[in-house]
Protein backbone atom coordinates (compact mmCIF):
# COMPACT_ATOMS: atom_id res chain seq x y z
CA UNK A 1 0.00 0.00 0.00
CA UNK A 2 1.57 3.51 -1.03
CA UNK A 3 0.80 5.63 2.11
CA UNK A 4 -0.36 9.14 1.78
CA UNK A 5 1.83 11.82 2.58
CA UNK A 6 2.23 15.49 3.60
CA UNK A 7 4.83 15.42 0.55
CA UNK A 8 2.00 13.96 -1.99
CA UNK A 9 0.12 16.99 -1.03
CA UNK A 10 -0.28 20.29 -2.45
CA UNK A 11 0.46 24.10 -0.95
CA UNK A 12 -2.59 25.53 0.20
CA UNK A 13 -1.81 28.55 -2.85
CA UNK A 14 -1.42 25.41 -5.00
CA UNK A 15 -4.36 23.47 -4.31
CA UNK A 16 -6.84 26.67 -4.14
CA UNK A 17 -5.36 27.64 -7.91
CA UNK A 18 -6.17 23.93 -9.03
CA UNK A 19 -9.19 23.36 -7.05
CA UNK A 20 -12.10 23.94 -9.62
CA UNK A 21 -10.18 21.55 -12.10
CA UNK A 22 -9.37 18.98 -9.48
CA UNK A 23 -12.69 18.79 -8.59
CA UNK A 24 -14.10 18.84 -11.60
CA UNK A 25 -11.81 15.55 -11.86
CA UNK A 26 -13.08 13.87 -8.37
CA UNK A 27 -16.73 14.67 -9.41
CA UNK A 28 -16.01 12.43 -12.27
CA UNK A 29 -14.04 9.71 -10.43
CA UNK A 30 -16.45 9.63 -7.49
CA UNK A 31 -19.44 9.16 -10.06
CA UNK A 32 -17.98 6.04 -11.38
CA UNK A 33 -16.76 4.94 -7.76
CA UNK A 34 -20.75 5.34 -6.09
CA UNK A 35 -23.57 3.11 -6.18
CA UNK A 36 -26.71 3.14 -4.45
CA UNK A 37 -28.38 0.18 -2.77
CA UNK A 38 -32.36 0.74 -2.42
CA UNK A 39 -32.99 3.89 -1.13
CA UNK A 40 -31.59 4.49 1.81
CA UNK A 41 -27.85 3.68 1.20
CA UNK A 42 -25.08 4.49 -1.01
CA UNK A 43 -21.54 3.11 -1.03
CA UNK A 44 -18.51 5.51 -2.62
CA UNK A 45 -15.32 3.13 -3.42
CA UNK A 46 -12.14 4.88 -1.88
CA UNK A 47 -8.82 4.97 -3.67
CA UNK A 48 -5.57 6.95 -3.19
CA UNK A 49 -7.15 9.90 -5.40
CA UNK A 50 -10.63 10.33 -3.68
CA UNK A 51 -8.39 10.18 -0.40
CA UNK A 52 -6.09 12.85 -1.29
CA UNK A 53 -8.58 15.16 -2.04
CA UNK A 54 -10.56 14.88 0.78
CA UNK A 55 -7.24 15.55 2.82
CA UNK A 56 -6.66 18.79 0.70
CA UNK A 57 -10.36 19.44 1.19
CA UNK A 58 -10.12 19.24 5.11
CA UNK A 59 -6.93 21.18 5.10
CA UNK A 60 -8.16 23.92 3.50
CA UNK A 61 -11.65 23.84 4.96
CA UNK A 62 -10.16 23.33 8.21
CA UNK A 63 -7.49 25.95 7.55
CA UNK A 64 -4.89 23.68 8.70
CA UNK A 65 -1.19 24.50 8.28
CA UNK A 66 0.72 22.89 11.31
CA UNK A 67 2.95 20.04 9.77
CA UNK A 68 1.74 17.43 12.85
CA UNK A 69 -1.82 18.36 12.06
CA UNK A 70 -1.07 17.52 8.55
CA UNK A 71 0.14 14.43 9.29
CA UNK A 72 -2.33 13.51 11.77
CA UNK A 73 -5.07 14.00 8.88
CA UNK A 74 -2.91 11.68 6.48
CA UNK A 75 -2.80 8.82 9.39
CA UNK A 76 -6.30 9.01 9.62
CA UNK A 77 -6.88 9.10 5.66
CA UNK A 78 -3.93 6.25 5.58
CA UNK A 79 -6.42 3.72 7.28
CA UNK A 80 -8.96 3.63 5.12
CA UNK A 81 -6.89 2.82 2.10
CA UNK A 82 -7.40 -0.40 0.55
CA UNK A 83 -4.70 -3.15 1.48
CA UNK A 84 -3.57 -5.46 -1.45
CA UNK A 85 -6.35 -7.55 -2.55
CA UNK A 86 -8.74 -5.24 -0.66
CA UNK A 87 -11.53 -2.78 -1.85
CA UNK A 88 -12.44 0.01 0.60
CA UNK A 89 -15.52 1.88 0.75
CA UNK A 90 -17.75 4.77 2.65
CA UNK A 91 -21.19 3.50 3.45
CA UNK A 92 -23.60 6.40 3.97
CA UNK A 93 -26.97 5.72 5.26
CA UNK A 94 -28.71 8.68 3.60
CA UNK A 95 -31.85 9.43 5.56
CA UNK A 96 -33.46 12.63 4.54
CA UNK A 97 -36.77 13.17 6.97
CA UNK A 98 -35.64 14.74 9.63
CA UNK A 99 -38.80 14.00 11.73
CA UNK A 100 -37.68 9.89 11.19
CA UNK A 101 -34.39 10.17 10.86
CA UNK A 102 -33.58 8.65 14.41
CA UNK A 103 -36.13 6.21 14.18
CA UNK A 104 -35.29 5.19 10.35
CA UNK A 105 -31.10 4.99 11.70
CA UNK A 106 -31.84 2.93 14.66
CA UNK A 107 -33.72 0.43 12.31
CA UNK A 108 -29.99 -0.33 10.93
CA UNK A 109 -28.39 -1.24 14.09
CA UNK A 110 -26.23 -3.90 14.02
CA UNK A 111 -25.65 -3.37 10.15
CA UNK A 112 -21.82 -3.68 11.24
CA UNK A 113 -21.81 -6.68 13.36
CA UNK A 114 -23.18 -9.59 10.98
CA UNK A 115 -22.62 -10.79 8.02
CA UNK A 116 -25.51 -8.31 6.46
CA UNK A 117 -23.30 -6.21 3.44
CA UNK A 118 -21.75 -8.46 0.44
CA UNK A 119 -20.28 -8.16 -2.70
CA UNK A 120 -21.43 -11.14 -5.23
CA UNK A 121 -20.08 -12.69 -8.29
CA UNK A 122 -21.03 -15.39 -9.61
CA UNK A 123 -21.65 -18.05 -6.53
CA UNK A 124 -19.08 -16.35 -4.75
CA UNK A 125 -19.74 -13.70 -2.21
CA UNK A 126 -17.67 -11.08 -0.35
CA UNK A 127 -18.58 -9.84 3.07
CA UNK A 128 -17.88 -6.71 4.33
CA UNK A 129 -15.57 -5.72 7.26
CA UNK A 130 -16.49 -2.77 9.30
CA UNK A 131 -14.42 -0.18 10.96
CA UNK A 132 -14.72 -0.81 14.47
CA UNK A 133 -15.93 2.39 16.41
CA UNK A 134 -19.03 4.02 14.24
CA UNK A 135 -22.20 2.16 16.45
CA UNK A 136 -22.85 1.43 19.63
CA UNK A 137 -25.23 -1.06 21.25
CA UNK A 138 -28.12 1.99 21.45
CA UNK A 139 -26.84 3.92 18.61
CA UNK A 140 -25.38 3.91 14.88
CA UNK A 141 -23.22 6.27 12.79
CA UNK A 142 -25.00 7.22 9.49
CA UNK A 143 -21.27 6.75 7.58
CA UNK A 144 -19.18 3.50 8.22
CA UNK A 145 -15.86 2.94 6.34
CA UNK A 146 -16.42 -0.62 5.60
CA UNK A 147 -13.51 -3.27 3.66
CA UNK A 148 -13.84 -6.19 1.19
CA UNK A 149 -11.16 -8.73 0.97
CA UNK A 150 -10.99 -10.22 -2.30
CA UNK A 151 -10.58 -13.72 -3.39
CA UNK A 152 -8.87 -14.85 -6.83
CA UNK A 153 -11.93 -16.41 -7.53
CA UNK A 154 -14.12 -13.40 -6.99
CA UNK A 155 -11.06 -11.33 -8.81
CA UNK A 156 -11.10 -13.58 -11.84
CA UNK A 157 -15.13 -13.34 -11.85
CA UNK A 158 -14.82 -9.68 -11.62
CA UNK A 159 -13.38 -9.45 -15.01
CA UNK A 160 -15.22 -11.85 -16.54
CA UNK A 161 -18.07 -9.16 -18.49
CA UNK A 162 -20.06 -11.99 -18.63
CA UNK A 163 -20.64 -12.70 -14.94
CA UNK A 164 -22.96 -10.27 -13.17
CA UNK A 165 -21.96 -8.76 -9.94
CA UNK A 166 -24.18 -7.34 -7.37
CA UNK A 167 -23.63 -5.64 -4.34
CA UNK A 168 -26.11 -6.54 -1.62
CA UNK A 169 -27.80 -6.15 1.71
CA UNK A 170 -29.33 -8.57 4.19
CA UNK A 171 -30.39 -7.07 7.01
CA UNK A 172 -33.64 -7.73 8.67
CA UNK A 173 -34.91 -4.34 8.59
CA UNK A 174 -33.30 -3.36 5.08
CA UNK A 175 -33.04 -5.74 2.36
CA UNK A 176 -31.81 -4.12 -0.95
CA UNK A 177 -29.45 -5.40 -3.94
CA UNK A 178 -28.17 -3.61 -6.89
CA UNK A 179 -26.24 -4.39 -9.83
CA UNK A 180 -22.43 -2.95 -9.99
CA UNK A 181 -21.83 -1.63 -13.66
CA UNK A 182 -19.34 -2.25 -15.73
CA UNK A 183 -17.71 0.48 -14.98
CA UNK A 184 -17.35 0.53 -11.62
CA UNK A 185 -16.20 -3.45 -12.19
CA UNK A 186 -13.27 -1.63 -14.07
CA UNK A 187 -12.15 0.96 -11.72
CA UNK A 188 -12.26 -1.80 -8.76
CA UNK A 189 -10.03 -4.20 -10.98
CA UNK A 190 -7.74 -0.98 -11.26
CA UNK A 191 -7.64 -1.13 -6.98
CA UNK A 192 -6.94 -4.41 -7.18
CA UNK A 193 -3.78 -4.54 -10.00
Amino acid sequence: MNLLTPQDLLSAAQYEQARPAIRQKIIALKKRRRISVGALVTLVFENRETLLFQIQEMIRTERIFDPGKIQEECDVYNALLPDRDELSATLFIEITDSEKSQSLLDSFQNIDRTDTVALKAGETSIFANFEAGHSKEDKISAVHFVRFSTTPTFRDLLAQVEVPVFLTILHPQYRAEAKVPQEMRQEWLKDLE
